[in-house]
């Protein structure tokens, strides 16, 4: 996401993560899951996390059209966050499961969700390695997660696997700026990953990938200085 300073492996030119195992020096998955926990109540006080203006939930919104099937679809909604993106994925038509790693997120995520009833699912999980069954999904979606995780490879491999024939991975993704390196562990992809660089590994993976460059301010409540985009392959 595009939020600033609100990560401890992070620096303020970046977005804070949604929430994952990622790894971070001397840091197990219990502590990095109550970190999430206690930054779950204002998570959503971002300009991207929340949507919270109109004009920015509708950009999110339109685009999600553009990009998920036109017909009611089963969607894997990696590192949910508190929710936003599965309600509208669900405004659109479309069954949801969604997936976090924080407690805490997944009440915030359920309680958001309650309005859509069977729709929406949502349960405690490693997006790294979602505890979902392979080749039921019609669509993986997940946002900003990947330069958090230790084996980036190895995450969207199993995620590619959690597609059915024909189904859809749908990334929104970026770069930090290389000066945010520094400050964090040695991830592969610590500074957000080029799309370019995420293309040829989810063409090898999954299949041909679309690129749409969202470089607009209304994604994200303020100008960007890298790049951010939208990546999307369907599955062979």
């Amino acid at each position: 996401m595009s939020t600033e300073g609100t990560t401890t492996t992070a620096s303020t030119t970046e977005p804070a993560p949604q929430s994952t195992t990622e790894s971070t020096a001397g840091s197990s998955t219990e502590q990095i899951r109550r970190y999430w926990d206690d930054f779950a109540a204002e998570y959503d006080s971002y300009p991207d996390h929340g949507l919270l203006d109109s004009d920015t939930r509708s950009a999110w919104k339109d685009l999600l059209r553009t990009w998920l099937p036109t017909t009611p679809s089963l969607v894997a909604d990696l590192a949910c966050g508190t929710g936003t993106m599965s309600v509208l994925m669900a405004e659109l038509g479309h069954r949801v499961q969604g997936v976090d790693l924080s407690a805490e997120m997944v009440r915030l995520a359920r309680a958001k969700s309650a309005p859509f009833g069977s729709a929406i699912a949502v349960e405690q999980g490693d997006a790294g390695e979602p505890p979902l069954e392979p080749g039921s999904f019609d669509v993986v979606f997940a946002r900003h997660i990947l330069w958090t995780l230790p084996e980036p490879t190895e995450a969207l491999r199993r995620w590619a696997a959690l597609l059915r024939p024909g189904g859809r991975l749908v990334l929104v993704e970026g770069r930090w700026g290389l000066e945010a390196a520094a400050d964090k562990p040695a991830l592969p992809w610590s500074a957000g990953v080029p799309s370019e660089e995420l293309a040829g590994v989810v063409r090898e993976l999954v299949g041909e990938p679309v690129v749409v460059q969202l470089d607009d301010a209304v994604f994200w409540g303020k100008e960007i200085e890298h790049e951010r985009y939208l990546l999307r392959a369907v599955a062979r």
